[in-house]
């Protein structure tokens, strides 16, 4: 039976902060009572810490998982049989990764709110869309990766969908890219791709080659850790003037997500700030004591999301340290809180998708010299 979702008749980003909080925190307390019910390992957590209650929590309140659990258990609140998917998280092979199963209700919705939440960005028409990475990511489509999954979550906002790189090699193919640009002349074009893969094959291709490209009215999404390129003094300002220069692309927008939290995604709006939707939100808590933080002060990123209905994945406490930047005050006029990523924990796993391209691109090198 599918689950009601009022949430997504709300205003994606016109929710004022505390209605939100007053909302999220009723509707997440009896999701998180829901699992409990429905997944033991789960309730054991819960009493363990002391939860036996069926009582409603403050958003503040609202306990958590970490999310490294989902690398060592399968956590899931419905049968076996009903599970439609499983998602698995980057990892280098070296690394274990989560296993996020879906069921058929779960998987609608997190479609349903990647779309309520992009739309906002690119508009209701479908674009021609040009994806910065190769077809061979998305062949599995029982079971994907996190970079399969984000771009075939994406592939919903474009038509004539076209592949920039030709295979597993990396290499961008120009001649297609020209052909693409010939073919959509005049029209806006959305481009997809994850962070480094995006740098390090697409750009770096172009600068190699001495070749500009003009997007004109062009906007691209783009995803996946920063880590390998902050390790490489590029940051975001860097990232965007380069492609700038070398494409003639002016709107971009970074996004935060995860697999464990698929769909309910944080875009980064035109004043660099990433935004919570309506049915979503991050709070940023002290590492010391897991006090929740003030704007401005910087801590460990907890993820809400009322979307997980076929796992416990609905508050969720991250390996990522971010600072929120503020509430109802974005000059872009989205209302909700605003944040910032600043990067893995010390000693963290890589676990984003470029990341974790990154550091199987490194080893592979690695090898290759030995």
């Amino acid at each position: 039976m599918a689950t009601e979702r009022p949430y997504f008749a709300w205003p994606v980003y016109g929710v004022p902060h505390a209605e939100k909080s007053a909302r999220l925190g009723t509707l997440l307390s009896a999701l998180t009572w829901h699992h409990a019910e429905h997944c033991q390992p789960y309730r054991r957590v819960l009493e363990g810490r002391g939860y036996h209650a069926r009582e409603t929590f403050a958003l503040e309140d609202l306990p958590f998982l970490p999310v490294r659990l989902f690398k060592e258990y399968e956590l899931r609140s419905v049968a076996e049989a009903a599970v439609f998917k499983v998602l698995t998280s980057s990892g280098t092979t070296s690394q274990r990764v989560s296993r996020v199963v879906l069921d058929r209700d779960t998987a609608t919705a997190q479609t349903r709110a990647l779309v309520l939440i992009v739309q906002q960005f690119l508009g209701k028409a479908r674009l021609p869309m040009l994806i910065l990475d190769h077809p061979g990511v998305i062949r599995d489509r029982t079971s994907f990766s996190a970079r399969g999954a984000g771009i075939l979550g994406f592939s919903s906002f474009g038509r004539d969908h076209t592949y920039a790189l030709r295979d597993a090699g990396m290499a961008p193919d120009f001649g297609l890219i020209a052909d693409f640009l010939a073919r959509h002349r005049g029209e806006r074009i959305f481009l997809f791709g994850f962070t480094f893969m995006i740098w390090r094959h697409f750009l770096a291709e172009l600068d190699r080659q001495g070749v500009a490209l003009d997007f004109d009215d062009a906007v691209l999404i783009h995803g996946g850790g920063w880590k390998k390129l902050q390790d490489e003094a590029v940051d975001s300002a860097t990232f965007r003037r380069r492609l700038r220069e070398r494409c003639n692309i002016g709107a971009v927008h970074d996004f935060y997500g995860m697999v464990e939290q698929v769909g309910s995604i944080f875009m980064e709006c035109e004043h660099g700030r990433l935004h919570t939707p309506a049915f979503a939100d991050v709070l940023i808590r002290a590492p010391h004591d897991w006090s929740v933080q003030p704007p401005g002060r910087a801590g460990v990123i907890q993820v809400l999301s009322l979307l997980p209905g076929s796992y416990p994945g609905n508050s969720l406490l991250t390996e990522d340290t971010g600072t929120c930047i503020g509430v109802d005050d974005c000059p872009c006029g989205r209302l909700g809180r605003t944040f910032r990523v600043h990067g893995r924990i010390p000693r963290a796993e890589l676990r984003g998708c470029s990341d974790t391209y990154a550091a199987g691109l490194a080893a592979t090198a690695s090898g290759a010299r030995a």
